[in-house]
C-alpha cells in the first residue's frame, strides 16, 4: 500500500442486459442462514431446480466465486455480493465507492462485469438490494444468469453438467478466453473432485464428486471473447494473464539481482487502497517515487508487471528489504468499507507467488512470504507512518494453503495443537481460525468506527486477562501508553503465521517474547497456536547483556569501497533483546550487503560485509540482529 493522489472519474450509467430464460417463478425462500444446518444446500437445490441448472453446476460456480460464503452482505474487492458474487459497482450500492477508486478499475461504467447484480435482479423480479443480503435470492439470481447464458449458447438446458461449460465461462464475465476458461476449469475441477467445507456460520456444505463429468470446452469459442495471446515479456505463470507496462524510470532501480549476489528472499503482499488502473497509473507517474513489481486485478483476471524481477522496486518503505524483495500490489482495500478478497484474487496471487518462489527459491513460510505490515521502517521516526496492509481481513491461512505451505494445513484432532502441553521455551505459530476469530478493529477518519468481524490477528495484552491494557510499542508510543485496536496501531497485535517463543503460561493465556517484553494472547486449549518443533530459536550470546535490534543488514562503513557512501545501519534504540528472552529466526542467516546502481562512470556494485544477521520475528514486524551477539 502506498500513498495515492486522489483520481476522480465520472460515474457512468449502468447497462442492463437481460436475457431470455425459461421457468421464472419469483417465490421467496427462507434465508440459508436460518437454523437448519443444511439451509444453504436446500436453497441452492431449489434455485437450481427452478431455473433448470444442474445443482452440481450451481454449487461449483458458487464455490469458485465465494467459497459458498455470503460474507454478511458485504461486497468483495471486485464489488461482488453473496454466494454467487453478483457485482454492483455503482454508487447506489450499500458500499458507496469514491469515484475512480472503487474496488474495480472502472467504477460505475457500463461494463457488464460490474453489474451482474442488476441483471440478475431483473431476471427474477427482485430489487437489487435484496440480492445483496438475501442468500436464497442471491442463489436464484445466479442460477437465472447461468440459465440465460446457457440459453444463448445451446437454446437448451442439458441435464449433463459438462454441457454447461460455456455458460460457466460466461459467468466469469472475463473478456478473454484464458481468464474465462480458467474460471470454468476451476468450477469443473470442483465438480469432478468434489468439495466439502464448513461455512463461517457453521453450516456444512458438500459437493459430491462427479469423476465422469466431461466439460464441453469447445463452447468457449462461441462466446466471442478476445484471444489471450500476447507478448511473452512478463515474468508470470502460464495460468495468469499478464502484460508488461513499465513503471517510471525514476520509480525503481535497474539491477541484476541473483546474478550479482543480491538474493531475492522476500515476497511482499500489499493492497493498493484503490483501483487497478489507478495503481498502474500511480507507478507510471514519476512524481510518485514508488513502484511494485506486479499489480493484480481484484477479479484475478489480469496482472500488470511494472518492474522486472531482477530490478529493485520501491514498495516496502525500507531500502534493504526492497533490495531483497518482490512487491505485489493487489487491487482493493484493507479497511475502506467492509470489502472481502475474492477466491479469484487469492488464487491469482497464489499462482504468482508460487511461480516466484520456485524461481528464486523463496521458502513458503511467513518469514519469507510477508505483508507490508511485517516490514519495519528504516528509522524509528518513521514508525508512526509504517504501513499495515494487506490488513486484518486477508486470510493468511487460506492463502498459505493455496501456496501448498505445510504449516497452513488445517488441524485435525489434537495434531498441531499446543493444548495443555505448551511449555516455556517452545516455539509456536500464531494460528487462529479466520472464520472463528472475530476481533474488533477501529478505523478512524473524520470519525471513528469499530467493526467486529473475522480477522487474521490476535491482540497482545500486558497481563493474562481480557481487560489488561494492550502492550505498548515504544516506537509508536514513546511515552509507554497502552496500544489500541485502531487499524494503524500495529504494535499490539500478532498475525496468522508469525512464530514466537513461549515466555509463560497462565490458564487460558499464553505469554510470548514479543517486542522485548512478555505479551499475552488469549489461547484456551491452544486453539490459537500450533507448535513449531523445527523452529530456529536465537538468544543473546553469553556475555551479551542485550542484543541490538536493527531493521536492515548493511555492511560496516569501513567495508564500503572508496567513493561509495555507506548506508546507516540504524539501531532501534527503544527496542531491546535482553538475556532471558528468545525469538524465532528465519531458517538461514543473511549476509550484510548493499547495492549501488550503475552510472555513466561506474558499473553496478554490490557491497558485501563479513557480518551475518538473523531475521527474527521481533513483534508484528521482522527485525535483524547480528549473529555475533546471538546464540542458538
Amino acid at each position: 500500500m502506498t500513498s495515492r493522489h486522489r483520481r476522480h472519474r465520472g460515474i457512468g450509467a449502468a447497462g442492463a442486459a437481460v436475457a431470455l430464460i425459461w421457468g421464472c417463478a419469483t417465490a421467496g425462500y427462507a434465508l440459508p442462514s436460518d437454523a437448519a444446518p443444511d439451509a444453504f444446500e436446500r436453497a441452492a437445490e431449489r434455485a437450481a431446480e427452478e431455473f433448470g441448472v444442474p445443482k452440481d453446476v450451481l454449487l461449483g460456480v458458487s464455490y469458485e466465486s465465494s467459497w459458498w460464503e455470503a460474507n454478511e452482505g458485504r461486497p468483495s474487492t471486485k464489488g461482488g455480493y453473496g454466494p454467487m458474487h453478483l457485482t454492483d459497482t455503482t454508487s447506489g450500492g450499500t458500499y458507496a465507492h469514491r469515484p475512480g477508486e472503487g474496488p474495480v478499475d472502472a467504477t460505475g461504467t457500463d461494463d457488464p462485469s460490474e453489474h451482474t447484480l442488476q441483471a440478475a435482479a431483473a431476471l427474477i423480479g427482485v430489487a437489487p438490494r435484496v440480492l445483496q443480503r438475501d442468500e436464497a435470492q442471491n442463489l436464484r439470481g445466479g442460477a437465472a444468469l447461468l440459465a440465460s447464458y446457457q440459453r444463448q449458447i445451446t437454446r437448451a438446458a442439458p441435464i449433463d453438467p459438462g454441457g454447461w461449460y460455456g455458460a460457466v465461462a460466461h459467468y466469469s464475465q472475463a473478456a478473454d478466453t484464458a481468464t474465462a476458461g480458467r474460471f470454468a476449469d476451476g468450477v469443473f475441477e470442483a465438480i469432478r473432485a468434489g468439495r466439502q467445507r464448513v461455512r463461517k456460520d457453521g453450516q456444512s456444505v458438500s459437493l459430491p464428486g462427479v469423476p465422469s463429468v466431461r466439460p464441453a470446452r469447445s463452447q468457449l469459442a462461441s462466446l466471442g471473447l478476445r484471444s489471450s495471446a500476447g507478448a511473452a515479456v512478463p515474468e508470470c505463470p502460464a495460468e495468469l494473464r499478464c502484460r508488461f507496462a513499465p513503471a517510471a524510470a525514476s520509480n525503481y532501480q535497474v539491477s541484476s539481482r541473483n546474478s550479482n549476489g543480491m538474493a531475492v528472499d522476500f515476497i511482499v503482499i500489499h493492497d493498493l487502497e484503490g483501483s487497478y488502473d489507478g495503481g498502474v497509473s500511480w507507478f507510471k507517474d514519476p512524481a510518485s517515487g514508488v513502484s511494485a513489481h506486479y499489480v493484480l486485478k481484484a477479479d484475478g483476471s489480469e496482472a500488470t508487471q511494472m518492474v522486472a524481477t531482477k530490478d529493485i522496486a520501491f514498495h516496502g518503505g525500507n531500502y534493504w528489504m526492497n533490495l531483497h524483495g518482490i512487491g505485489i500490489e493487489m487491487e482493493g482495500y484493507a479497511a475502506e468499507g467492509p470489502t472481502w478478497f475474492t477466491p479469484a484474487q487469492y488464487k491469482a496471487t497464489a499462482a504468482l507467488v508460487r511461480y516466484l518462489a520456485r524461481r528464486f527459491d523463496v521458502p513458503l513460510d511467513r518469514e519469507h512470504i510477508i505483508g507490508h505490515d511485517n516490514i519495519l521502517p528504516p528509522r524509528p521516526s518513521r514508525a508512526p507512518d509504517a504501513h499495515w496492509d494487506p490488513g486484518p481481513y486477508w486470510d493468511w491461512e487460506k492463502f498459505m494453503g493455496l501456496l501448498g505451505s505445510a504449516k497452513s494445513q488445517e488441524r485435525t484432532g489434537e495434531e498441531g495443537r499446543t493444548g495443555g502441553s505448551v511449555k516455556v521455551g517452545q516455539a509456536v505459530m500464531i494460528a487462529p481460525t479466520y472464520a472463528k476469530n472475530p476481533q474488533p478493529v477501529t478505523v478512524c477518519g473524520s470519525t471513528c468506527r469499530t467493526r467486529t468481524q473475522p480477522s487474521n490477528l490476535l491482540y497482545v495484552r500486558s497481563a493474562p486477562r481480557g481487560d489488561a491494557p494492550l502492550v505498548s510499542d515504544l516506537a509508536l508510543r514513546p511515552d509507554g501508553s497502552a496500544g489500541t485496536d485502531q487499524i494503524d496501531d500495529w504494535g499490539s497485535s500478532v498475525v496468522w503465521g508469525q512464530e514466537f517463543v513461549v515466555a509463560d503460561v497462565s490458564g487460558d493465556w499464553t505469554a510470548l517474547w514479543f517486542g522485548g517484553k512478555k505479551g499475552w494472547i488469549h489461547n484456551p486449549a491452544g486453539v490459537n497456536t500450533r507448535l513449531v518443533p523445527d523452529a530456529r530459536i536465537v538468544r543473546p550470546a553469553s556475555g551479551t547483556k542485550a542484543v541490538s535490534v536493527y531493521t536492515t543488514a548493511y555492511p560496516r562503513a569501513d567495508e564500503y569501497p572508496q567513493g561509495l557512501p555507506a548506508s546507516d545501519q540504524t539501531r532501534f534504540s527503544m527496542y531491546a533483546f535482553p538475556q532471558g528472552q528468545a525469538y524465532v529466526a528465519a531458517r538461514t542467516s543473511v549476509a550484510a550487503d548493499d547495492f549501488f546502481p550503475a552510472t555513466p562512470t561506474r558499473r553496478e556494485t554490490t557491497v558485501t560485509g563479513d557480518q551475518k544477521y538473523e531475521v527474527i520475528q521481533y513483534n508484528r514486524r521482522l527485525a535483524t540482529v547480528n549473529t555475533a551477539e546471538t546464540a542458538r
